[in-house]
């Protein structure tokens, strides 16, 4: 099969984006926060991701003020087409900018894209859009229009979000990315895959060609969706890149207010997931109580140290939910108890074992990028096994038709 990834450019475009790659893969960053334990998403609250109840703007913005026990916030440029950014700009007013970390996220092109629905805006690597010897131009267009959206001079990272298949695997794409470093734009770079699950094969081989350019890497990640994120966490720790793990309170099943039965509005994302899981959800959590317990843990804060268990992950990231209904905790209480996270690692490898079995979710779903159970045309979340896939599955010892499918 085609190498897309290296196909796509002339040779020389491809030859100067590798000489770009070589002098830029050994540089020096910028000065930079490293994020914290935990991070604040612009996404939580329900105003540019559709989870629970929109907070009002000014309530959004105190609940997304770092402070000294949550000091780093998370945006993407595509959340509102902008919008997410403003208001995080006015979320750091007053705060000592050198006190917090700021991740941002470019990928989605909300500039010359048209979005499409649901599945939002074209990645800017899309052929519609620009070839390869414009990658790096949009990059920085993006980068510096974000952070004059935020009123920042710098990014301490800057994740590439939701890549595509040339996201993945185009040298001129990573030559982009370290140039925003190295100019200044960003302490750190780094890679966000989905908006799905999956992308496994995809991003270990990223880590493998990409390492020495990748600092970060945001995965899903959690105890009751250990798969396929797991699969990843060897490569990134061998290559140096640490993990920010995201969608940790699995849809808020984890902050304790969701009850079995509870109805979602028709336009909340989670009232796409299968019928019965919150039922499913809540009885794993149920079992995994007694460690919680054991530890002062809430189930929220078990999910989190669940996950900063394994060596790669240095960062959660949590959705902040504020669910309907007079019962509703307020998710002012959900983020003090986020803020509460114990700093010291409480679980043993028992444990740690003993969780992953309770939420085990092997094989559940079927997963984007690389997919043993895609046939035909490429799509920009999903396109066929190709040999390099193969060889990469090998080295890490996954067997794509075992580990990588849905099952029946």
């Amino acid at each position: 099969m085609i190498d897309r990834g290296l196909a796509a450019p002339s040779i020389p475009a491809h030859r100067a984006a590798r000489a770009r790659l070589e002098s830029l893969s050994h540089a020096a960053p910028a000065a930079m926060r490293d994020p914290g334990i935990a991070a604040l998403g612009t996404w939580s609250g329900g105003r540019f991701m559709r989870f629970g109840e929109p907070l009002d703007e000014q309530r959004l913005i105190e609940l997304l003020r770092p402070d000294e026990r949550l000091d780093t916030v998370l945006t993407a440029d595509a959340y509102g087409a902008g919008d997410a950014d403003r208001l995080l700009a006015r979320a750091l007013e007053g705060v000592d900018r050198e006190a917090v970390c700021v991740i941002g996220a470019i990928g989605h092109d909300f500039y010359a894209g048209e979005r499409n629905g649901a599945k939002g805006y074209p990645r800017f690597t899309s052929p519609a859009l620009r070839g390869p010897q414009d990658y790096a131009g949009y990059l920085r267009m993006a980068a510096e229009r974000s952070l004059e959206r935020c009123g920042l001079d710098g990014f301490d990272v800057l994740l590439l979000h939701n890549p595509d298949r040339t996201g993945y695997t185009s040298e001129a794409v990573w030559a982009g990315m370290a140039a925003l470093r190295e100019d200044g734009l960003t302490g750190a770079i780094g890679v966000a895959p989905g908006p799905a699950n999956g992308f496994t094969l995809d991003v270990i081989a990223c880590f493998e060609r990409f390492g020495s350019l990748i600092d970060w890497a945001m995965l899903i990640l959690g105890p009751l969706e250990p798969w396929p994120g797991e699969l990843a966490l060897g490569a990134a720790d061998a290559a140096g890149v640490s993990v920010i793990a995201r969608v940790v309170d699995y849809g808020g099943l984890f902050w304790g207010d969701l009850e079995a039965g509870h109805e979602f509005r028709r336009e909340d994302h989670r009232a796409f997931r299968p019928a019965g899981w919150v039922e499913a959800g809540l009885e794993r959590i149920a079992a995994m109580a007694p460690i919680a317990d054991r530890h002062g843990l809430t189930p929220l804060q078990l999910a989190c140290e669940w996950d900063l268990a394994h060596p790669a992950v240095r960062c959660v990231a949590p959705t902040l939910v504020q669910e309907a209904g007079a019962g509703a905790r307020p998710v002012e209480e959900k983020r003090a108890e986020l803020a509460a996270l114990p700093r010291e690692q409480p679980l043993s490898a028992d444990e740690v074992a003993a969780i992953r079995a309770i939420g085990d979710n092997t094989g559940c779903m079927a997963l984007k990028g690389a997919a043993p159970d895609h046939v035909g045309e490429e799509l920009p979340d999903r396109w066929e096994l190709d040999e390099r896939d193969l060889e990469v599955a090998a080295r890490w010892r996954i067997d794509p038709q075992r580990d990588l499918r849905a099952h029946a």
